[in-house]
């Protein structure tokens, strides 16, 4: 969707078009989603996080000024929502990984190779990669997923979270540090 034409489908159901708003879903559903379970790990919490967000974004879309892009602000809400569902959990973890649908694409995007072995190589690091993801508290998996999964600038994030650029810097830092730490006795020679 072109800027101008999302500026206009954005006017437009400001003023309670149900067709306009009927395009913003369909635009943006499946960007909330795929963020959303690429931090909740788990497809009911990310569709309920979905639902939440598109709730929101009915009730509050008024507040929308366009002084920043309208998918920065959607990150923002998803991120609330995503942040709200992990400080509410007991642990403050969502569960683990197990769903079937998920294939690990957002990090190893543009893998396709035919052989077998590389395929288990592959799969392997993907599940190491999303057991520690999984360990990252709420606040600093959400500042790696927006900035090396969705590829959003500092910047951007900084918009989303209500975070500095230096601090988000940091956490960002931190969680690959983490991340770092984690996988590498996977590649030690042996």
């Amino acid at each position: 969707m072109s800027l101008e034409n999302e500026s206009a489908i954005i006017d437009q159901a400001k003023r309670g078009d149900q067709h306009a708003i009927t395009k913003l879903v369909d635009a943006y559903a499946p960007i909330i989603f795929r963020f959303a379970f690429n931090v909740c790990r788990n497809r009911d919490k990310a569709e309920h996080t979905t639902q939440e967000t598109f709730i929101s974004i009915l009730r509050k879309l008024h507040q929308f000024d366009s002084r920043s892009k309208f998918s920065t602000w959607l990150y923002s809400i998803v991120s609330n929502h995503c942040l709200m569902l992990a400080r509410s959990s007991r642990s403050n973890r969502f569960v683990s990984i197990d769903d079937e649908e998920y294939t690990g694409a957002e990090v190893l995007a543009g893998h396709s190779n035919d052989d077998p072995f590389k395929q288990v190589e592959a799969n392997d690091i993907r599940r190491h990669l999303d057991a520690a993801i999984q360990k990252l508290t709420a606040d600093y998996r959400i500042v790696f997923i927006l900035r090396d999964v969705e590829g959003l600038s500092t910047e951007e994030v900084g918009k989303i979270t209500n975070l500095s650029v230096p601090a988000v810097k940091s956490r960002l830092h931190r969680a690959r540090q983490f991340l770092r730490n984690e996988l590498a006795p996977l590649f030690e020679v042996q």
